[in-house]
């Protein structure tokens, strides 16, 4: 597998305290890896050691096949960076603020035609950066981190602060990145929601270990589903549910019914449904559980060791 990033076992410290310890990533090249971690988790400085901002105290960190710590400038060739979406000239246009990045890079006069219309500002390109929107100072950001066709960016919540249309609007740019610009895109965010709907990979960091690495298709199968049931007799309902071969949980107010790693809880439900009411037990409500990004995150952000998926 051609891998975009890798590092071996990263370790940084700030005095006496670990804040990377051992991390081991792979992302593969073209996917859209969501990197997950509560604050002060270490995401931050993965990204600054990956970026060149800092050096890690042991292990290797590989950009597109570049150690970043015996060759930092042709690994940051190989990697553009949108942390915050600021540095613009306000009053000059969105395609005067790239150029002057682009000369500074020394990029060809094409290449701020190209990135524009990736992230589809052409059309704003000669409007002033103090009049766009925050979705399009997001976008203007992005373009100016595909400035020389970086085959990887990094990405530090780019939906942060935007409305619901300029969060969706990013979603889409950072689906059809790979495929329409060739990149492998690191995105850190905290919004699970925002990640689940665009990564193809996730890492989870957690007290500076990564604790959880994979596909995250692969990984979310490897979750049992269950479907919670509220209903007038727990007592009863659980017996029911056991007598036809579920494992149940009980809490003050519901019935748990857990499942096999992979099952589709919503047959199930109904199965169970159906045995409930002719056991003659009132059911008041009956949800399945699919599995998602979130319970996932809640499953591991706390392990002591790391869980892997196939990538």
């Amino acid at each position: 597998m051609c891998l975009a990033i890798q590092t071996q076992d990263l370790c940084r410290r700030f005095g006496d305290r670990l804040v990377v310890d051992q991390v081991s990533m792979r992302v593969p090249r073209h996917a859209i890896y969501g990197f997950l971690g509560r604050n002060g988790a270490g995401k931050t400085t993965t990204l600054r050691i990956l970026l060149g901002l800092l050096r890690a105290d042991g292990g290797r960190a590989l950009v597109d096949g570049i150690d970043v710590a015996t060759d930092r400038l042709a690994a940051a060739r190989r990697i553009g960076a949108l942390l915050e979406a600021q540095g613009f000239y306000v009053n000059l246009s969105g395609e005067a603020n790239l150029d002057l990045t682009r000369r500074l890079l020394g990029c060809p006069t094409r290449e701020v035609a190209r990135v524009l219309a990736l992230v589809e500002l052409d059309a704003h390109a000669r409007r002033r950066v103090g009049d766009y929107s925050l979705g399009m100072r997001q976008r203007l950001g992005l373009a100016r981190a595909l400035l020389g066709a970086p085959p990887v960016l990094v990405l530090d919540e780019p939906t942060n602060g935007l409305d619901p249309e300029g969060m969706a609007d990013m979603r889409r740019l950072l689906r059809e990145l790979p495929g329409r610009a060739g990149v492998t895109v690191l995105l850190s965010s905290h919004l699970l929601g925002e990640i689940e709907q665009v990564a193809t990979h996730v890492g989870i960091l957690s007290k500076g270990r990564l604790v959880m690495e994979g596909e995250l298709g692969a990984l979310k199968a490897s979750l049992a589903a269950d479907i919670r049931i509220e209903a007038d007799d727990l007592a009863r309902a659980a017996g029911v549910a056991r007598t036809h071969g579920f494992e149940v949980d009980t809490t003050n107010d519901a019935l748990v019914a857990r499942l096999a790693p992979g099952a589709d809880p919503r047959p199930h439900a109904a199965a169970l449904n159906r045995a409930l009411c002719a056991a003659g037990v009132a059911v008041h409500a009956l949800q399945p559980g699919l599995p998602s990004l979130e319970r996932l995150y809640s499953a591991v952000s706390h392990a002591p060791a790391a869980m892997e998926a196939t990538p």
